[in-house]
């Protein structure tokens, strides 16, 4: 599937700030599941831009506006073509919860074993266990105890934004029976990792299909989970949708919670409170797309900004050639 991404982030300063410091979790990964065919970032006011890898592999940016501004306006577009995952078995033996417990697992996957951040084993959560019978749940193989908890999160909860924020903890939404992907996402990590699971967020987009059932909201970005299986390596669960990663799915960056891969985070200088817009679009291509895997970046602010006047002068150059063609 080929899928085409705009997302497009706001912030709005109530007086002009001196300067920002930006960091961007918001390129797609490559991976066998998913090509990334292309991916623009525009930055304005314009900005020279920096990208570094960080310890999880993910693709990170920086920029830095020096000079006084009252918004600061980022969009990211990309072109993805994802596959379809392979085919799961119905259930494992029960030996997996022993190859879970070898030294190699637990070496290998050491970040995504502990509690971290919002990702934390609650009393709430101990009684959102109890309450539902989940320890039960492990006397099934790995993988049947999965897709049952991911079934249990997706009855038990609503999807209502605005109930929690990006910096709500798991009790929030525990306590209200509702919350957003973010949320749910971070109660499942929290249950597999007090079962043993290694267990990672995953930060992206969705292809949204109502008529699959799916309740995420379109126009925002998406969150979901992955577990380290040994005999089937990293599987993907959506708990706000009560699925399993597909071809619909975008990874954009992985970590131990939601703040390891927030898409946009930063500092500004400046006494002004500031406002946050969002907007995400995901679509189908229309046609194939050919262009290489590249970056395509912001012009650097020394170099100034394109005049709306630069099109008239393209075009009496192109007309001077012409004429200089004609001549000859």
């Amino acid at each position: 599937m080929l899928l085409e991404i705009r997302h497009v982030t706001q912030y709005h300063y109530e007086r002009p700030v001196r300067e920002s410091l930006m960091e961007l979790w918001m390129q797609p990964q490559k991976g066998a599941r998913q090509r990334l065919v292309s991916f623009e970032l525009d930055v304005d006011p314009a900005a020279q831009l920096f990208s570094y890898p960080d310890s999880f592999g993910n693709a990170v940016y920086h920029f830095d506006v020096p000079h006084p501004h009252d918004r600061l306006t980022i969009i990211a577009r990309s072109a993805v073509e994802t596959e379809h995952t392979a085919e799961l078995p119905d259930k494992l033996d029960i030996g997996e919860w022993d190859r879970l417990r070898s030294e190699f697992v637990r070496g290998e996957c050491f970040d995504f074993l502990r509690p971290h951040g919002f990702v934390q084993t609650t009393e709430r959560l101990q009684a959102f266990i109890a309450q539902h019978d989940l320890e039960a749940l492990r006397r099934q193989d790995p993988l049947t105890a999965l897709k049952r908890l991911n079934e249990t999160l997706y009855q038990s909860f609503g999807y209502q934004p605005g109930v929690t924020d990006a910096d709500s903890p798991i009790d929030l939404a525990l306590e209200a029976g509702s919350g957003v992907c973010q949320d749910f996402a971070h109660i499942m990590l929290a249950i597999c990792r007090s079962w043993g699971l290694p267990a990672r967020y995953v930060s992206g987009y969705l292809f949204t299909d109502r008529d699959a059932g799916d309740r995420s909201d379109p126009d925002a970005t998406h969150a979901w989970i992955e577990v380290f299986l040994p005999s089937l390596r990293w599987v993907g669960f959506d708990p706000t949708n009560n699925c399993l990663t597909g071809e619909r799915h975008v990874a954009v960056a992985l970590g131990r919670d939601y703040a390891d891969v927030t898409p946009s985070r930063g500092v500004y200088k400046g006494d002004a409170e500031s406002h946050l817009a969002v907007g995400v679009t995901v679509r189908r291509a229309r046609a194939a797309l050919a262009e290489p895997e590249f970056l395509r970046l912001a012009k650097p602010a020394s170099f100034g900004a394109r005049r709306r006047g630069d099109a008239a002068a393209v075009h009496q150059d192109q007309q001077r050639q012409q004429q200089q063609q004609q001549q000859q």
